[in-house]
This record gives structure tokens, sequence and C-alpha cells, in this order.
């Protein structure tokens, strides 16, 4: 196989992958300036985060010559505390995570007044390879072009059978949740049926003892 068809084979299958491997996802998010708002994703453990924010300024504040500021909490899905600032216009957090399920950042103006004018966002959350550092990774080990390339998509490949492995692990979960869920359910049907059996019984032998005293059979 000559060079050229072995770096095209290279990017179409990198291209491949890419479609299924996971993203880094950047959005913008009216923030109310009486409310929260928040964003969440389901991680599984082991994995890096890395997420930069900023407030994105609007005519209004820049006429005023004010810059709105921010606070940020970022919370595991246990409760705890992973990250917190307060009046800030921008920032960076980055942790890995130690358990699996939904992790939240919450985002909320400190101006909070009455009738004042809400504030807009921007989030930039990567996670798992998309939150590698690939510039640090060339320089460390002295390597560019396809060999930088093969790296990645080693990575993503990697990245991918995680992901399918936590996927399954939690189907599985699922599946023995339903399954348990459904064993209770017989056996309350069960002893349901058996307890209307055994009231219609008692029915049954009370009535034949009120007819027998009153003589009717």
């Amino acid at each position: 196989m000559e060079l050229t068809e072995f770096v095209v084979l290279l990017l179409l299958t990198t291209a491949a992958v890419l479609a299924v491997a996971p993203t880094a996802e950047a959005i913008w998010m009216e923030v109310p300036s009486s409310g929260t708002k928040c964003v969440s994703e389901e991680i599984h453990s082991n994995v890096v985060v890395l997420a930069d924010y900023n407030v994105i300024g609007d005519e209004e504040h820049a006429q005023a010559n004010v810059v709105p500021t921010i606070s940020v909490k970022v919370t595991s899905p246990f409760g705890n505390n992973l990250y917190h600032k307060e009046n800030v216009t921008h920032g960076q957090f980055a942790f890995t995570t130690t358990e699996a399920g939904n992790y939240l950042a919450c985002f909320w103006m400190d101006n909070r007044a009455p009738g004042a004018k809400g504030v807009t966002i921007g989030v930039d959350w990567k996670t798992g390879i998309s939150a590698k550092d690939w510039e640090s990774v060339a320089r460390k080990e002295k390597i560019e072009g396809i060999e930088l390339e093969l790296v990645k998509l080693e990575g993503i490949v990697q990245a991918i059978q995680e992901n399918l492995e936590y996927l399954k692990h939690r189907e599985a979960e699922m599946r023995e949740d339903n399954e348990e869920t459904n064993a209770r359910v017989a056996w309350l049907s069960i002893m349901s049926l058996s307890i209307c059996l055994a009231v219609a019984a008692l029915q049954l032998c009370y009535l034949k003892s009120y007819f027998r005293k009153k003589k009717l059979i």
C-alpha cells in the first residue's frame, strides 16, 4: 500500500471513529437574574472532565460599563462539591470522576436585583478523550503527523471501548433491577390473590353459619 493510500485510509478511519466517539460540547445559555441554570452529563468513573466558561457581554452591559459576574458550582452524583467560584466572569474547572452518574454544573448571577437583566454564558464542556491535551502529548512523546493521528485514534478507540463496557454494565444493572421488580410484583400478585381467596372463604363460612342459625338452609 502506498503512503498516500495509507494516509487516506487513516483519515477515513479517524473520521468514522470520531463520528461515534465522545466529543466536546460547547453551549450558550441564558442565566436569569433571579434564577439558576444548570448543565449535566452522565459520566462513568475515571474520566477526565475539562470545562471553560465565560460571560458573554451584550450591548446593554457594555453601554453601562458593567461586567456582570456569576457564581459557579460543580457537584458529583453524590452531592460532593468539586468546584465553587463566586464573582467571576470566566474560569475553568477540571477533575477526574470518581463515581458514575450525573455531574451537575450550576451558574447564577451574583447581582440578583429585581428586574435586572440576565446574562449569557458560554460553556465549553469536554470529557474523556476530548479533554486530552494532544499538543503536550506530542511534545512529550516527540511525535507528529501520522504518528500523532495514530495515537489519537488509539485513544478514541479506547474511549469507545470504555463507554461500551460502561453501557453494558448499566444495561446489566437495569436488567437486574427489572427482574427484581418483576419478581416482587409477581409475589405481590400471588399474595393479593391468596388474601382475596381467604377472605372469600371466610365470607362463605360466615354466610353458611348465619343461614343455618336462621334455619334457612
